[in-house]
């Protein structure tokens, strides 16, 4: 058993000149409370475990232990529940089109794999975890074993018929989907043909110099969801934007530089023609395989040219260029008559504009103060006429008077 020993040490006297420190102005420490004490507030979780304790236990520490163990238990299977059922934010939660519920497996290469795993909303940009969240609903509400089992059959003349005539198909739909859009090679594919994009693509991208002229079309909000949309492409990441009126010519020429050398992982492999079924000549096989190459080769190119083109398009109808141009011009000007020192500068195009403003201002001024003066001068001499003519008739009535 533990002793206790009492060593015999006495706290030396302070000495008579002794004073206590003062805390500086930069400490952080508060200074110490005139009771000796520092001022503990009535916050925090020992605070409410304090009036757990006082108020619904008795100060009874053993009922309060075990009043906290089984709370602690009770967040645990509820935390364990939430974590079993993962909040999925409404992932493959999308009803599917009668349209998609009749697909033909056979023709898989023509469907929409995102429509059918219900990732229409987030399509190129679902990550690995949000397709297998899809896939896992989709299989339990159409496997074809749940649907036969919660759908009775229907007796027709005496037979037993399966209502549930198309739920194998959609289901071969279904797994289809998962394998290419988990495979990152079919996946990059599709996405180079998703028929979402080829649809957007087909009704922005029509627009032509003379539409964007005689419509009087917003440059920015006619372009902008062009380079967004093709940005997707781009195995550089971050793509530069369009911008806005106000960007420096380092950020427009960046722009053009960019979408100049555009490099695009974009493939055309997805629309490849199959081999004939039950094919097995080697020379059938190498000649679709040639075919295939030169379409994929052809596609590429006309994509590129397209971009291309609308890269020219957009240079040409660019407002922020014409003001480049204006400003470099100006500038090389200004330098030019910098060089020359007995020959005076030339003005700029907006300095010649705001003297001619002012030009026409003052001329304005001037011909206004005039017309006030010549109307002043009028009515002086209509006053004087008057005058005049009032004096004589005043000396005829005069002379009158004397007669």
């Amino acid at each position: 058993m533990a002793t206790v020993v009492t060593l015999p040490i006495v706290a030396p006297i302070l000495p008579k000149g002794y004073t206590a420190p003062v805390a500086s102005s930069s400490s952080r420490l508060s200074a110490p409370h005139p009771t000796g004490h520092r001022v503990l507030l009535p916050v925090g979780h020992a605070h409410l475990d304090h009036l757990r304790l006082a108020l619904h236990h008795a100060h009874n520490f053993e009922s309060f232990d075990a009043h906290t163990a089984t709370e602690r238990e009770a967040k645990a299977k509820l935390l364990a529940a939430e974590g079993a059922a993962e909040d999925d934010l409404g992932v493959g939660d999308e009803e599917e089109s009668a349209e998609t519920l009749a697909l033909d497996p056979k023709e898989w290469k023509k469907q929409d794999h995102y429509a059918v795993l219900g990732l229409s909303k987030f399509r190129y940009l679902a990550t690995p975890a949000q397709i297998k969240i899809a896939h896992r609903k989709k299989v339990l509400k159409h496997h074809p074993d749940k649907k036969a089992s919660s759908t009775p059959n229907e007796t027709i003349l005496g037979i037993n018929v399966n209502q549930n005539t198309n739920d194998d198909a959609f289901f071969k739909c279904i797994q289809k989907a998962h394998e290419v859009l988990t495979n990152p090679e079919k996946r990059r594919q599709f996405d180079s043909v998703d028929p979402d994009f080829i649809e957007t693509e087909e009704d922005i991208t029509g627009i032509t110099a003379s539409d964007f002229k005689n419509k009087k079309l917003d440059f920015f909000k006619t372009f902008t969801p062009i380079f967004e949309l093709y940005q997707r492409f781009s195995r550089t990441q971050p793509v530069p934007g369009l911008g806005k009126l106000d960007a420096t010519k380092a950020e427009v020429e960046g722009f053009y530089d960019f979408w100049y050398n555009f490099d695009s992982w974009r493939s055309f492999e997805w629309m490849d023609k199959e081999v004939n079924e039950g094919s097995d000549s080697r020379d059938d096989k190498r000649y679709t395989e040639k075919k295939n190459k030169s379409e994929r080769a052809r596609r590429k190119k006309e994509d590129t040219a397209k971009l291309r083109g609308l890269v020219d398009l957009t240079l040409g109808l660019d407002p922020r260029i014409k003001l480049i141009k204006q400003q470099e011009k100006e500038a090389r000007e200004a330098k030019k008559f910098a060089a020359q020192p007995g020959k005076p500068a030339k003005k700029t195009k907006a300095q010649e504009e705001e003297e001619k403003k002012k030009a026409a201002e003052e001329a304005k001024a001037k011909e206004e103060a005039e017309k006030v003066e010549r109307e002043a001068a009028k009515k002086a001499k209509a006053a004087a006429a008057n005058a005049a003519k009032k004096a004589r008739r005043q000396a005829r009535v005069a002379e009158e008077g004397t007669a």
